[in-house]
């Protein structure tokens, strides 16, 4: 149960459990025609929003982006990594920033998702310990852009880079995957706002409606 001792237990030992961040930022925005990662939710950009979730469970958060790719000013310390694979996409991100890592796993999260749950982030880095990805798994699909990964797939991804094969799932059957039950991600999430990824201008819009909503309820319950 989610108030029981143990979850609660579970939870105060998962704070202890500091790892890397790395944020897939190289993305070419397509659908919405303009770089989403700048758009701004609540007076903050996507980017800002995305890092500053990351922030209070990592001690080192990377940026794995694209030369020529706009950032704004972050409040924190962050590390910038360029693809040592170029084109490669978000793969070729995550395997930049395993390769920057300081800790041996690391969260790995789209740069578009600006609803992530620290709660949730931090059972997953609890749970790692014993895999080489943990990943979560909703409605029969895998949320590989919100997952932890070890640098025990730096290898199987960088076979996988070379071979022009993009899959962020194309390596799981070569290394140790944990996957994530509907049960346990609604224990931290119930409505699942943690995947909710912004690729239209609808989705925009879908989130600023959230962030409103947010800032309203913390307005009444401060």
């Amino acid at each position: 149960m989610p108030g029981s001792k143990s979850h609660l237990a579970g939870c105060f030992r998962a704070q202890f459990m500091i790892m890397t961040s790395i944020v897939l930022a190289g993305g070419r925005s397509l659908r919405l025609g303009r770089n989403k990662i700048l758009e701004t939710l609540g007076g903050k950009t996507l980017i800002e929003l995305v890092v500053e979730r990351l922030a209070p469970v990592s001690d080192q958060v990377i940026i794995a982006t694209v030369p020529g790719q706009r950032l704004p000013r972050f409040n924190r310390q962050v590390e910038t990594v360029f693809d040592a694979y170029p084109g490669k996409g978000s793969l070729g991100g995550l395997y930049s920033g395993l390769q920057a890592a300081h800790s041996f796993h690391s969260l790995a999260v789209a740069a578009d998702m600006p609803f992530l749950n620290q709660s949730l982030l931090s059972y997953m880095m609890e749970v790692a310990s014993d895999f080489d990805v943990v990943a979560p798994q909703l409605g029969g699909f895998v949320e590989p852009l919100h997952a932890v990964y070890s640098k025990r797939c730096l290898e199987a991804i960088e076979a996988q880079l070379k071979r022009g094969r993009l899959s962020m799932k194309g390596f799981f059957p070569q290394v140790k995957v944990r996957y994530l039950d509907e049960a346990e991600l609604d224990r931290f999430d119930p409505e699942h706002l943690s995947f909710f990824n912004i690729n239209t201008k609808a989705d925009l819009e879908k989130a600023k409606e959230l962030v409103a909503q947010q800032d309203a309820k913390r307005v009444i319950c401060p």
